[in-house]
Formats: structure tokens, C-alpha cells, sequence
């Protein structure tokens, strides 16, 4: 007789355990997320999920229910949500310059020639 295999849903949140780990984690987001700021809000979830979703809200100014509304991945939260969300879990947004293709490297001027 075989023994029946038993298996448990996989929670990112539950491996979320270091600031280096979340970092790591939100970072590849970002680079994946090709603009989709639901994905964005979700991978937030995560993380917020793994500090606690009480306290989380409560650092951030928000309700419980709002907070899980807005990083539920279903829609895209609000900018300032998610600056108060970054800020509760200790977060802060870094610009970085894109070398992606299609757009100008930092440095050369854009303005055009005078005819």
C-alpha cells in the first residue's frame, strides 16, 4: 500500500525572514513586473505579510482591510499607498538609471538641432 503524500500551499511570505531577503526579493520584482504595478502591489503583500499585516497597517496609517484591498494584485494601489507601505516595512525607493533598449544612456543631450 502506498503512503498518501500530503502537500501545504506555498506562502512566499513565509520565506521572507531577512531585510536582505526582502530587498532580493522585491528587486527581482521590480525587474519583472514590465510595468505591471498590480504585480508590484502584490510582491508588497508578500512582504508585508511576512512583517505582519496588523502592524504593518497600523505603521502605515492604514486599516487592515485597506491595506489587504490595495495589495491584494487585484488593482493597482495608489503611489502614496505604497510609499506609506515601503516606509512601514522599512523601505525606500532608490532611482536607478535604465540602459534598456530604446532609451537614451544618461549624459547626451536630447535637444534638437536648429534648422
Amino acid at each position: 500500500m502506498m503512503k498518501k503524500t500530503t502537500t501545504t500551499r506555498y506562502d512566499t511570505a513565509d520565506h521572507l525572514r531577512s531585510s536582505e531577503e526582502v530587498a532580493a526579493y522585491l528587486e527581482a520584482t521590480f525587474e519583472e513586473a514590465n510595468g505591471d504595478a498590480a504585480f508590484i502591489a502584490k510582491a508588497l503583500g508578500h512582504v508585508a505579510r511576512s512583517k505582519g499585516m496588523a502592524k504593518v497597517a497600523r505603521e502605515a496609517g492604514l486599516s487592515r482591510e485597506s491595506l489587504y484591498k490595495a495589495l491584494s494584485g487585484e488593482r493597482s494601489p495608489g503611489f502614496d499607498t505604497v510609499l506609506k507601505v515601503m516606509g512601514a516595512l522599512g523601505l525606500k525607493l532608490q532611482a536607478q538609471v535604465s540602459h534598456a533598449p530604446g532609451r537614451r544612456p544618461s549624459g547626451r543631450s536630447s535637444k534638437k538641432r536648429a534648422a
